[in-house]
């Protein structure tokens, strides 16, 4: 690999005023040394990434950076501006600009190289180097750290120099959380401060050793004192207060790590063990299950939304964009201490829950079976919003405009405003176009669940193929899992440095979508589709006892996990059924939803009825939980299954069995894949519906209240600390 900078990289008296004529300046030479094959296409890619958010840091700082496919290597590129150019940060100009540049498809070690480098600009010793030379050669040695900066070796800065920065970054006040997208979320290992300060940062045996070419970090700090004793929660005052930490940016290069190195001084500057996750663009790498278990606290830093956010639920939380974490790190780490303090705690969305189930294994399990489970579960997540839009829009068309509006021509072609049928067509066509992404989103996700963003491809085309050959719901998981797997063994394979930067963006999507497309069509997807036919057909001739027997079995599934891969297996089972509806699909999609409102209304009415069985905070919950479980939100029953899930959970499973035999019996139809009590106008036999609904939440109840009595006289009564912290609230 060739040098991160050189001194032909160098410019320590960049001419430019503004942050585009620097960026440009300073590509120009990214070209001249052949880092960068098309100028104007790079720097589109940098301005993209500065209209995110802009990337000036306090203390005259400027770091532009972008990923993109007319990089051939990591590089980086420095000016040093007279003047001062703007680059956004609160204190104003900045005189040092670092231009950073990496390939779309950079491997790990490269990208280790960049997030040492952004840390190392949280050392003022470092700056100050930069600050104080002239020499192209000698900055360029500073920064891939062939050069120890130390004070004492540098010399007076220049007059020209721009004014001196202050070390500490000012505090510009609160910083907003960034966009919601769901980018690649990845952690860089920082062994070499692993090495030096064990237990402060990402924990050493998670990660392999550091590339030697990696640029150091700063020496690690003397062993802080132990901190006072902090009121609330467990035994934090006795040995240490613990934060954990997940930083992350829309690019992932710089501030990332940056906000990650400045909360690990501030945590060892306050005495206080801060273990950071970066989901950054070098690989993502969870934290350990124990680590977060243990944590007195929790800081958000990021501007895209943060992975597996679940993990954190029930924990003082502090939520901040990534740029707080870098300007302000001590008081971020002092709020999550007060509301330790004060007992606050979070709790997990609907949404969040779905991927973490009471009783699941921990995030960092390593087998097979786990893996699986979130590759599906990452589809289905995806999956789930489309099957709302589509299918509440095509049942209010039936509602509106009756069965017959399936035929209605194009609206495209014929839309009068004043007629109903017309407003029920565009509902349904548009319903319709939302419902044809299910299997491809399905399947993409799955593949973008094992192999990231290469996997979007291959999967959507899979997906694609598996709707045009009629394979329904089960050639789209197997498209998706064929995909996230033809992905991953291509990027096993070594190519050339020179080929590295076209791989993510045309040699992996052309190979894997040929190769899927190619299996799909020829080899699997004709198998898959004729057994969707036969499943079909035989749901379409259930009745009687089998019918019954396949509602109990749904409603046990909905009610195992509450929410999880086994929840999200009946429910995907059900939907797939309404692309298309037959009296048989519409029996199971009833059967489903019903049994998912059981469980939380079934903890309700058991709050209600025998309070005292329960803690303060799980009688809130129950308040909450009728809402929820009238809107078929499963979920709203974790809080008493997490604190209590050997009685809540067989309970829960009884009552479900119970509600999807009886919808099954009573021959209830569904045509909307949600919605709870508010669609009942779209259900056939409504009231044998909810009574079904009714009989399974008074079983649940009355199961969950015989277990929780039978228990040792000593638990009656008020809940134990450890029973109240346990429950988690689902609602404010």
């Amino acid at each position: 690999m060739s040098e991160l900078i050189t001194p032909e990289l160098v410019d320590t008296g960049l001419t430019a005023d503004t942050k585009q004529a620097a960026a440009r300046s300073l590509a120009e030479r990214m070209v001249a040394a052949g880092r960068v094959t098309d100028l104007d296409g790079f720097l589109a890619d940098v301005a993209a990434r500065e209209a995110q958010m802009p990337t000036g840091l306090d203390g005259g700082i400027g770091i532009p950076h972008c990923r993109s496919a007319h990089v051939t290597e990591p590089t980086l590129a420095f000016g040093r501006s007279p003047h001062g150019i703007d680059f956004g940060a609160p204190d104003g100009p900045a005189d040092l600009i670092f231009l950073i540049a990496a390939p779309s498809g950079a491997d790990d070690a490269h990208l280790t190289i960049l997030s040492s480098l952004a840390r190392r600009l949280m050392d003022p010793a470092f700056t100050t180097a930069l600050r104080a030379t002239d020499d192209p050669a000698a900055a360029a040695a500073f920064i891939r750290g062939d050069t120890p900066a130390t004070p004492a070796a540098q010399s007076p800065a220049p007059p020209s120099a721009a004014a001196p920065h202050p070390a500490a970054p000012a505090d510009p006040g609160p910083d907003a959380p960034g966009p919601d997208t769901h980018p690649t979320a990845e952690v860089t290992p920082d062994p070499a401060r692993n090495a030096t300060a064990p237990g402060v940062g990402t924990h050493a045996s998670e990660h392999p050793a550091a590339p030697a070419a990696a640029v150091p970090g700063p020496d690690a700090p003397a062993a802080h004192p132990a901190p006072a004793a902090i009121p609330g929660g467990s035994d934090a005052g006795a040995r240490g207060f613990r934060i954990v930490a997940v930083t992350s940016c829309p690019t992932g290069i710089a501030h990332t790590y940056m906000a990650a190195e400045a909360l690990r001084k501030a945590g060892e500057a306050e005495g206080v063990e801060v273990v950071v996750e970066t989901q950054g663009s070098a690989g993502f790498t969870r934290l350990d299950a124990g680590v977060v278990a243990a944590a007195d606290g929790v800081i958000l830093a990021h501007d895209v939304e943060v992975r597996e956010r679940a993990r954190f639920a029930g924990k003082p939380t502090v939520d901040v964009g990534v740029k707080a974490a870098i300007s302000r790190p001590a008081a971020l780490i002092a709020e999550v201490r007060a509301k330790a303090a004060a007992g606050a705690a979070t709790a997990p969305s609907a949404a969040a829950t779905t991927a973490t189930a009471p009783g699941a294994e921990p995030e960092g399990g390593e087998h097979f079976g786990t893996r699986l489970r979130k590759w599906l579960m990452t589809g289905v997540s995806y999956m789930v919003p489309f099957v709302a839009a589509g299918g509440l829009l095509i049942a209010l068309a039936f509602a509106v405009g009756g069965y017959e509006i399936a035929d209605a021509p194009s609206v495209a072609e014929h839309f009068l405003w004043t007629e109903s049928a017309s407003w029920a067509a565009l509902m349904f066509q548009i319903g319709g176009a939302a419902f044809a992404f299910l299997v491809p989103v399905l399947a993409g996700y799955i593949a973008y669940g094992m192999a990231d963003r290469p996997g979007l491809v291959p999967g959507f085309v899979g997906g694609a193929v598996a709707l045009t050959i009629e394979a329904g719901f089960l050639g789209g998981l197997a498209a998706g899992l064929i995909a996230g797997a033809v992905v991953m063994a291509i990027q096993r394979v070594r190519v050339p440095d020179v080929l590295r930067g076209i791989m993510p963006v045309v040699v992996i999507p052309l190979i894997s979508a040929a190769v899927v497309g190619f299996l799909m069509f020829v080899v699997i997807g004709k198998p898959i589709a004729s057994f969707q036919r036969a499943m079909t057909d035989w749901l379409s001739g259930l009745s009687g006892g089998n019918a019954v027997l396949l509602g109990a079995l749904l409603g046990l599934m909905m009610c195992f996990d509450l929410g999880g891969p086994v929840n999200k297996v009946a429910y995907a089972f059900a939907v797939g059924g309404l692309a298309a509806p037959t009296d048989g699909s519409l029996k199971v999609m009833a059967a489903v939803m019903a049994a998912g409102m059981v469980p939380p209304l079934g903890m309700a009415l058991a709050t209600t009825v025998r309070g005292r069985l329960f803690s303060k905070a799980e009688r809130e919950n129950g308040k909450a939980a009728w809402v929820l479980g009238a809107s078929f939100i499963s979920e709203g029953a974790i809080p008493f299954a997490a604190a209590d899930p050997l009685r809540v959970i067989p309970a829960a499973m009884a009552g479900g069995a119970v509600t999807g035999a009886l919808s099954m019996a009573f021959e209830a139809t569904l045509r909307a894949p949600h919605g709870g009590v508010f669609v009942v106008p779209l259900i056939g036999s409504p009231w044998l519906y909810l009574l079904a609904v009714a009989a399974g939440t008074v079983v649940t109840a009355a199961l969950v209240v015989l277990l929780k009595s039978l228990r040792r006289p000593a638990a009656e009564g008020s809940a134990s600390p450890a029973a109240e912290q346990s429950a988690v609230p689902v609602a404010a």
